[in-house]
């Protein structure tokens, strides 16, 4: 399902990442406020006088050089360049070095009602951090049912039918040292680098469905190193019912793709039956997957050892 990507105020400053590094000091009462460009803007022009350019929904950012500027003015004129500035019916303000916002800029934020924020980090620091979120939860999106994990350092997409054990793998890999992103929901996102990211639902970050158990909260059992936010989504694994019918592939040579966001991300499609341990097959599968990235692809080598091996039967195989 494709969904149309915005972000209000609220839910910007409740990314985990953004949390750890600025907080809201006033103009509560516009959280609402919503958020539709990826990328942040400089309205020092915009403090001289100079409002044109300014776009209301990127987020601003008030540096140690706009603030300097700010402060060598007479307290009379600080409130008349805020108050145009804060007229704009801007989405949000944010402050960087940690500085205490002028009073100036707290008083046309409270009557304007627009959010006005403090970022510890420096400008750069700040900015760089509102970009890599703000690019993951504006870019392009869609949302899949299935797990995402990380194993071995490869994004795995699982997919299936419902009730195929999905979620029972999770459990094992997480058991086995890998960490989870995200079950039932994956939230798909097309970054500018043409690369997939996945993440959970924030109301259903770091929960998995244990059929016969209920909801577990993996972060809470198995610690904070079990879990990710978001991770590249790099192989999609579709787990299916063992068919005996089914001509599965059995040497490794095709190269299965499926289009996500207009990206092509390499696809296995893996039967499930008893007995098969499904963890070390995930498990390999990863490990496989990071060789062919690499440039080693064992089903090719083998089939072209054969190959000479049948063009002179005297020689001896991988000579």
């Amino acid at each position: 399902m494709r969904v149309e990507r915005g972000v209000t105020v609220a839910d910007l400053l409740a990314e985990p990442r953004l949390q750890a590094i600025m907080r809201l000091v006033a103009g509560e009462e516009g959280r609402d406020r919503a958020i539709h460009h990826p990328r942040v803007q400089k309205p020092g022009l915009a403090l001289a006088g100079h409002t044109h350019g300014v776009v209301p929904t990127r987020v601003q950012i008030l540096g140690e050089t706009e603030l300097t500027f700010l402060e060598a003015l007479s307290s009379e004129e600080q409130l008349e360049r805020a108050s145009v500035l804060f007229g704009l019916g801007l989405s949000l303000v944010v402050v960087t070095r940690g500085a205490e916002p002028p009073v100036a800029l707290l008083q046309a934020a409270r009557e304007t009602s627009t959010p006005l924020a403090v970022a510890e980090p420096r400008s750069s620091r700040a900015i760089q951090t509102l970009h890599r979120v703000l690019d993951g939860i504006l870019a392009p999106s869609e949302t899949r049912h299935g797990v995402l994990m990380d194993v071995h350092g490869v994004g795995t997409l699982l997919l299936g039918p419902s009730g195929i054990g999905k979620s029972e793998c999770a459990l094992f890999l997480v058991e086995r040292g890998h960490r989870f992103v995200a079950d039932d929901q994956v939230i798909l996102s097309l970054l500018p680098s043409e690369q997939i990211i996945g993440r959970a639902p924030t109301l259903l970050r770091n929960h998995l469905e244990v059929r016969g158990i209920g909801i577990i909260n993996v972060r809470d059992l198995f610690g904070a190193n079990a879990v990710r936010l978001e991770k590249t989504l790099q192989l999609v694994v579709e787990i299916c019912l063992w068919n005996d019918d089914e001509p599965y592939d059995r040497l490794g040579l095709d190269e299965s793709t499926l289009d996500i966001l207009g990206v092509p991300i390499p696809m296995l499609r893996i039967p499930v039956r008893p007995g098969r341990n499904m963890a070390v097959i995930l498990e390999v599968a990863a490990r496989n997957h990071i060789l062919k990235a690499a440039g080693q692809h064992g089903a090719q080598k083998f089939i072209s050892t054969l190959m000479g091996h049948m063009e002179d039967p005297g020689s001896e195989p991988g000579q």
